[in-house]
């Protein structure tokens, strides 16, 4: 992510512009960071991911959305765009537009090199803040592997992991189960195709 300008924004300044804009932004405290455009290999990771959860889903009271569906987690000042989007029950949303979810059940990040570092730590922190979510996926691009942490009743947060295209990960917030041969349909582990662009 780059700083669009040092400029700190209100959240109203903020979704005027992210929704007259071409290109998506994150929110984060009063800046603006514009979003990098991701590789084939993240695409199709992701692509995977909504096609697996949404077929499982259907008939259910879950919606899943893609990276279009912008996120907001209040005490964090942060609105962002995870990969993938599970709300389970009445999708709450901040506004008539209907383009900001406030609930999410589960939220997917696909790592890539320039976030990872974000994504493990300081987002992840704040995903905790939301106290809909119940589960977080971080999927890695360079392997089969997905690491999956949960939060229990008490708000204790754990984590378990899969790896490797035999492997399956079992989703309690949605109930749900991700074959990881699924998950990385297509993916030549082989190939230069890893990073996003910058």
């Amino acid at each position: 992510m780059s700083t669009r300008k040092t400029h700190r924004y209100t959240t109203a300044e903020y979704l005027e512009l992210e929704r007259a804009a071409e290109a998506k932004s994150e929110f984060v405290n009063g800046q603006i960071f514009l979003m990098s455009g991701a590789s084939r290999r993240h695409n199709l990771i992701t692509s995977n991911l909504l096609r697996e959860l949404s077929s499982q889903l259907r008939g259910r009271p879950c919606e899943t959305y893609g990276s279009d569906m912008r996120v907001r987690v209040p005490e964090a000042g942060l609105y962002t765009y995870p990969d993938v989007v599970v709300a389970c029950g009445e999708p709450v949303f901040e506004d008539r537009h209907v383009d900001t979810l406030l609930n999410p059940t589960l939220l997917v990040e696909v790592l890539s090199p320039s976030t990872e570092a974000y994504d493990r730590g300081r987002k992840f922190e704040y995903y905790r803040r939301l106290t809909s979510l119940r589960e977080y996926l971080v999927v890695s691009q360079d392997a089969p592997h997905v690491d999956r942490f949960a939060v229990d009743d008490l708000g204790r947060w754990t984590l378990t992991d899969a790896s490797g295209l035999e492997a399956t990960l079992e989703l309690s917030s949605v109930e749900c189960s991700l074959r990881l041969v699924d998950v990385f349909d297509r993916i030549d582990f082989g190939s230069d195709d890893v990073a996003d662009t910058p």
